[in-house]
């Protein structure tokens, strides 16, 4: 039987998958929100952000940019911050 991930295991797994979504947009918007966030994070926050990595890139974005209700079960203060898009840095 596998043995669970640790926390910091979690984390470093969460880390990857939002920077690697597929598209350019999405690795900035999804990774940049955990770069700046996730420090603070503890396990509910960070299930949280797990169960958001496994919705379509396509959803989270229009929920963070505002043009598609957030579901019930991703509304709160994460998607609130995320809502916000000052954690954005895109290289030119």
């Amino acid at each position: 039987m596998p043995q669970a991930l640790t926390f910091e295991g979690r984390t470093q797994r969460a880390r990857f998958r939002a920077w690697h979504r597929g598209t350019r947009e999405a690795d900035y918007m999804i990774g940049g929100f955990f770069d700046r966030y996730h420090a603070a994070w503890g396990e509910a926050e960070l299930a949280w952000f797990e169960a958001l990595l496994e919705e379509d890139d396509v959803d989270v974005m229009a929920w963070a940019l505002r043009t598609q209700p957030v579901p019930p079960r991703f509304d709160g203060p994460l998607i609130a911050a995320m809502q916000e898009l000052d954690y954005v840095d895109i290289p030119r």
